[in-house]
């Protein structure tokens, strides 16, 4: 057991076997004719659906559009529906779309099936069990308990908890499928060095966030993006999201005003 964990730890064995793996299946495929715009489209979809995120998706563009009345008390969440809206439609249907466009290209192949994930689901378990003590100590630092949850009225029913922790799942799924499996995939022809690629966006989404969380997305980018590209599944990734995004909301939710307070959770 001892060997296989030394074993799961040497990454940078998983970027050779990438690299071997993508150059036989560019053996394989048929010969192309011209240029490879693969990379291109890829790349320029990233880089679009992120600008249209961020000019169109944020809070202040909902509030914006839809004042508040002074009388919906689900404003906040209403506001949270816009912006993982955005992020379903910039991370899945500007990607899937794309894909469908590419002459040759399958959806299928973009990593979302949960085979390779399962017979690794073991590695998994493994680095939320060693993400898991990190989370608790972070959560008893002032910066964490201001951030999360990002929904500051999350502590006031249970509705609203599991309104809000079912949108912040759906955008970690999107999130999974556009840097994790479209352009990893999109971008197999670099090799192990697309991981590093999509580090670069991927790190840059984190700004606004404790500094620490940004750094971790680095290490945890790289993590991700190569056993996606070992295993070709995404849903590794979205258990471990989804796991940890869980568990700092329960962790910040310790430090808030009880639902009877009727007060938002805000840096208590």
């Amino acid at each position: 057991m001892i060997r296989r964990l030394l074993r799961a730890a040497a990454i940078w064995r998983y970027w050779r076997e990438i690299d071997e793996e993508c150059e036989r299946e560019r053996v394989a495929a048929p010969p192309r004719t011209g240029y490879d715009y693969t990379p291109l489209i890829v790349l320029v979809t990233v880089a679009v659906s992120l600008t249209i995120q961020e000019y169109w998706g944020q809070h202040a563009d909902f509030s914006e559009l839809f004042p508040w009345d002074g009388v919906d008390k689900y404003y906040n969440l209403e506001s949270f529906s816009w912006w993982v809206g955005w992020r379903f439609f910039g991370y899945v249907i500007m990607p899937f779309v794309a894909v469908l466009l590419m002459p040759g290209e399958r959806l299928r192949d973009y990593f979302i099936s949960a085979k390779g994930f399962i017979s690794h689901l073991w590695i998994y378990v493994l680095l939320f069990a060693i993400v898991f003590p990190a989370v608790w100590l972070a959560s008893q630092t002032h910066g964490f308990q201001m951030t999360y949850p990002f929904y500051k009225w999350a502590n006031r029913s249970r509705f609203d908890f599991w309104a809000w922790e079912s949108m912040y799942a759906l955008q970690f799924l999107s999130l999974e499928i556009f840097f994790r499996g479209f352009m990893l995939r999109g971008l197999r022809s670099f090799g192990s060095k697309a991981i590093f690629v999509m580090i670069v966006p991927y790190c840059m989404i984190h700004y606004g966030k404790p500094m620490p969380e940004t750094l971790g997305a680095i290490l945890a980018g790289m993590v991700l993006g190569t056993l996606a590209m070992r295993t070709k599944s995404i849903w590794g990734g979205v258990m471990i999201h989804m796991g940890v995004a869980l568990t700092m909301d329960n962790f910040a939710l310790l430090h808030c005003p009880a639902a009877a307070t009727h007060l938002p959770c805000i840096g208590h």
